[in-house]
Protein backbone atom coordinates (compact mmCIF):
# COMPACT_ATOMS: atom_id res chain seq x y z
CA UNK A 1 0.00 0.00 0.00
CA UNK A 2 1.23 3.74 -1.32
CA UNK A 3 1.57 6.14 2.19
CA UNK A 4 -0.49 8.36 1.74
CA UNK A 5 -0.37 11.74 1.23
CA UNK A 6 -1.30 12.77 4.70
CA UNK A 7 -0.99 10.37 7.78
CA UNK A 8 -3.56 8.24 8.59
CA UNK A 9 -3.92 9.07 11.78
CA UNK A 10 -4.61 12.69 10.53
CA UNK A 11 -6.70 11.75 7.54
CA UNK A 12 -8.97 9.81 10.74
CA UNK A 13 -8.77 13.99 12.48
CA UNK A 14 -10.09 15.28 9.17
CA UNK A 15 -12.94 13.04 8.56
CA UNK A 16 -14.00 12.81 11.90
CA UNK A 17 -14.09 16.78 12.30
CA UNK A 18 -15.40 17.11 9.05
CA UNK A 19 -18.42 14.74 9.76
CA UNK A 20 -19.09 16.44 13.37
CA UNK A 21 -19.86 19.87 11.62
CA UNK A 22 -22.12 17.94 9.02
CA UNK A 23 -23.85 16.64 11.34
CA UNK A 24 -22.84 17.06 14.51
CA UNK A 25 -25.90 19.11 15.88
CA UNK A 26 -28.27 17.19 14.10
CA UNK A 27 -31.23 14.97 16.33
CA UNK A 28 -31.39 11.98 13.94
CA UNK A 29 -31.37 11.00 10.47
CA UNK A 30 -33.09 13.56 7.67
CA UNK A 31 -33.28 13.14 4.37
CA UNK A 32 -33.59 16.19 3.42
CA UNK A 33 -30.60 17.38 4.65
CA UNK A 34 -28.39 14.54 3.73
CA UNK A 35 -27.33 16.66 0.22
CA UNK A 36 -25.92 19.10 2.06
CA UNK A 37 -24.49 16.90 4.74
CA UNK A 38 -22.79 14.93 2.11
CA UNK A 39 -21.28 18.52 0.53
CA UNK A 40 -19.94 19.64 3.79
CA UNK A 41 -18.12 16.33 4.66
CA UNK A 42 -16.61 15.81 1.47
CA UNK A 43 -15.79 19.97 0.88
CA UNK A 44 -13.98 19.65 4.47
CA UNK A 45 -12.58 16.68 3.61
CA UNK A 46 -10.74 18.04 0.15
CA UNK A 47 -10.23 21.14 1.36
CA UNK A 48 -8.23 20.04 4.26
CA UNK A 49 -6.18 17.05 2.51
CA UNK A 50 -5.40 19.56 -0.08
CA UNK A 51 -3.97 21.92 2.32
CA UNK A 52 -2.01 19.55 3.83
CA UNK A 53 -1.02 17.54 0.68
CA UNK A 54 0.42 20.47 -1.06
CA UNK A 55 4.33 21.35 -0.57
CA UNK A 56 5.50 24.72 1.01
CA UNK A 57 5.95 26.86 -1.97
CA UNK A 58 3.95 24.49 -4.23
CA UNK A 59 0.94 25.88 -6.14
CA UNK A 60 -0.81 22.66 -5.34
CA UNK A 61 -0.51 19.12 -3.98
CA UNK A 62 1.10 16.26 -6.31
CA UNK A 63 -1.91 14.25 -5.98
CA UNK A 64 -5.34 14.21 -7.22
CA UNK A 65 -8.10 13.56 -4.80
CA UNK A 66 -11.58 11.98 -4.67
CA UNK A 67 -13.88 12.12 -1.56
CA UNK A 68 -17.23 9.70 -1.57
CA UNK A 69 -19.52 10.13 1.53
CA UNK A 70 -22.41 7.75 1.84
CA UNK A 71 -25.21 8.35 4.51
CA UNK A 72 -27.32 4.99 6.10
CA UNK A 73 -30.55 5.46 7.48
CA UNK A 74 -30.43 3.06 10.72
CA UNK A 75 -33.97 0.97 10.58
CA UNK A 76 -34.77 0.63 14.21
CA UNK A 77 -38.95 0.89 14.58
CA UNK A 78 -38.53 1.02 18.28
CA UNK A 79 -35.36 3.45 18.94
CA UNK A 80 -35.60 6.51 20.63
CA UNK A 81 -35.05 8.07 17.32
CA UNK A 82 -38.42 6.86 16.41
CA UNK A 83 -40.81 7.81 18.75
CA UNK A 84 -43.18 10.62 17.99
CA UNK A 85 -42.48 13.74 20.25
CA UNK A 86 -44.03 14.15 23.80
CA UNK A 87 -44.79 10.48 24.43
CA UNK A 88 -43.28 9.59 28.32
CA UNK A 89 -42.38 6.19 28.74
CA UNK A 90 -45.46 5.37 30.55
CA UNK A 91 -47.76 5.92 27.74
CA UNK A 92 -45.37 4.32 25.58
CA UNK A 93 -46.24 0.68 25.39
CA UNK A 94 -49.92 1.71 24.80
CA UNK A 95 -49.25 3.24 21.46
CA UNK A 96 -47.01 0.32 20.37
CA UNK A 97 -48.99 -1.68 17.63
CA UNK A 98 -47.31 -5.08 16.45
CA UNK A 99 -49.82 -5.15 12.68
CA UNK A 100 -47.37 -1.95 11.43
CA UNK A 101 -43.82 -3.57 12.80
CA UNK A 102 -42.12 -3.12 9.61
CA UNK A 103 -41.07 -7.08 8.06
CA UNK A 104 -38.51 -8.46 5.96
CA UNK A 105 -38.56 -10.61 2.70
CA UNK A 106 -38.70 -13.34 5.05
CA UNK A 107 -41.63 -12.22 6.46
CA UNK A 108 -39.98 -11.58 9.99
CA UNK A 109 -39.97 -8.57 11.58
CA UNK A 110 -37.24 -6.08 11.04
CA UNK A 111 -34.94 -5.03 14.41
CA UNK A 112 -31.78 -3.07 14.25
CA UNK A 113 -30.28 -1.40 11.35
CA UNK A 114 -30.44 -2.16 7.32
CA UNK A 115 -27.15 -4.10 6.19
CA UNK A 116 -24.73 -2.05 3.65
CA UNK A 117 -22.12 -3.11 1.53
CA UNK A 118 -19.68 -1.28 0.07
CA UNK A 119 -16.33 -2.09 -2.20
CA UNK A 120 -14.05 -0.05 -4.54
CA UNK A 121 -11.65 -1.27 -6.87
CA UNK A 122 -8.62 0.42 -9.15
CA UNK A 123 -5.99 0.30 -11.33
CA UNK A 124 -3.10 2.84 -10.38
CA UNK A 125 0.57 2.92 -9.38
CA UNK A 126 0.01 0.86 -6.32
CA UNK A 127 3.61 2.64 -5.07
CA UNK A 128 2.04 6.26 -5.53
CA UNK A 129 -1.84 6.09 -5.05
CA UNK A 130 -3.84 4.51 -3.09
CA UNK A 131 -7.54 4.66 -1.10
CA UNK A 132 -8.45 4.84 2.57
CA UNK A 133 -12.40 3.95 4.19
CA UNK A 134 -13.30 5.67 7.41
CA UNK A 135 -17.15 4.84 9.09
CA UNK A 136 -17.84 8.00 11.64
CA UNK A 137 -18.73 6.34 14.76
CA UNK A 138 -20.60 9.74 15.87
CA UNK A 139 -23.62 8.43 13.74
CA UNK A 140 -24.55 5.59 15.40
CA UNK A 141 -26.86 7.75 18.16
CA UNK A 142 -28.01 9.39 15.61
CA UNK A 143 -29.88 6.69 14.01
CA UNK A 144 -27.19 7.01 10.34
CA UNK A 145 -23.74 5.59 9.40
CA UNK A 146 -21.59 7.76 7.53
CA UNK A 147 -19.43 6.49 5.54
CA UNK A 148 -16.04 8.19 3.93
CA UNK A 149 -13.63 7.04 1.24
CA UNK A 150 -10.94 8.97 0.05
CA UNK A 151 -8.83 8.26 -3.40
CA UNK A 152 -5.59 10.18 -3.99
CA UNK A 153 -3.46 9.37 -7.13
CA UNK A 154 -0.31 10.99 -7.74
CA UNK A 155 0.43 13.44 -10.89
Amino acid sequence: MATPPVTFTRLKQIATDACHSAIGSAEGYDHAKTEQWNQTIINSILKSVISEATPEGAKAPSYKFSVNSTIVQHLVPTSQLNKAKGIDAQSESTHIQTSDTPQGTDGKPHVGRRGMHSAAGAYWNEKTDGMWSFKYDGGEGKGMDVVIMLIWIAI
